[in-house]
């Protein structure tokens, strides 16, 4: 009698081929978020534009030159891309600054910051951390950290010592940033794996952002280094917003 063998489901992950393009699992949804600005012009919410038609494992393009974007047409082999990856082993705990307040404890890695400036309303977040006894400036500042994308910024609360974060589902946005009339880094949500192209795995998360432009000298992480090139990917037209 033969007897079959339940085969356990594979891995939902991102692997980041050598010099070449993210390949993404099967079932991770991709989409479209463009971040929206408030009236003062300063980064407020993250609007769901669109999604991805996506068929089984899929390519996402790292160089920042495919034609295709955001999917990989295979320009890193023809522009000889340098995907080295620099981004540090550490976990956060252990790259990461802590800022004591009130009532809350502020983890800052960074080296992380993807430079989307949800952390900008209400006189930085930084300034609120004496505040957060005040019950306003407290969830003003939990919503700017769990808006961090790259997940640079991680609450705390002081008195249960509980981890303050968003609940996502896995998926990935292609994030477009009209306010500073560029295009953003892949964020990743949910607590998607991310895996070296050696096979060695980073840390689990439950925000991060990858660099899609080609230039962040924090591979495979964005480091802000698509606001200073002036990245767009093409898919959205961009009208600079007019400052005053």
């Amino acid at each position: 009698m033969r007897v079959r063998t339940a085969v356990p489901p594979k891995k939902k992950k991102i692997v980041v081929s050598e010099d070449g393009p993210y390949v993404v699992s099967a079932g991770i949804p991709l989409h479209m978020g463009i971040i929206e600005p408030n009236e003062e012009g300063l980064s407020w919410g993250l609007k769901n534009a669109k999604t991805f038609v996506t068929k089984g494992e899929y390519k996402l393009c790292r160089c920042g030159k495919s034609r295709t974007k955001p999917f990989c047409d295979d320009s890193h082999t023809r522009t000889h891309f340098d995907g080295k990856e620099t981004a540090t082993r550490r976990p956060y705990l252990r790259q990461a600054e802590v800022f004591d307040g009130k009532t809350l404890l502020l983890g800052d890695a960074e080296e992380l910051c993807a430079f989307a400036r949800f952390c900008d309303p209400g006189g930085k977040i930084w300034g609120l951390m004496d505040q957060t006894d005040n019950p306003e400036a407290r969830r003003l500042a939990i919503r700017e950290a769990s808006y961090c994308l790259s997940g640079r910024l991680v609450l705390w609360d002081k008195e249960t010592r509980d981890r303050i974060e968003p609940k996502l589902k896995p998926a990935i946005s292609v994030i477009e940033d009209p306010a500073i009339g560029c295009s953003g880094p892949l964020y990743v949500q949910g607590g998607v794996a991310v895996e070296s192209e050696d096979g060695t795995p980073y840390e689990i998360r439950n925000r991060m952002t990858l660099c899609r432009c080609g230039a962040s000298a924090n591979k495979p992480f964005c480091n802000g280094s698509h606001a200073s090139i002036k990245f767009r990917d093409g898919l959205v037209g961009f009208v600079r917003m007019k400052k005053g």
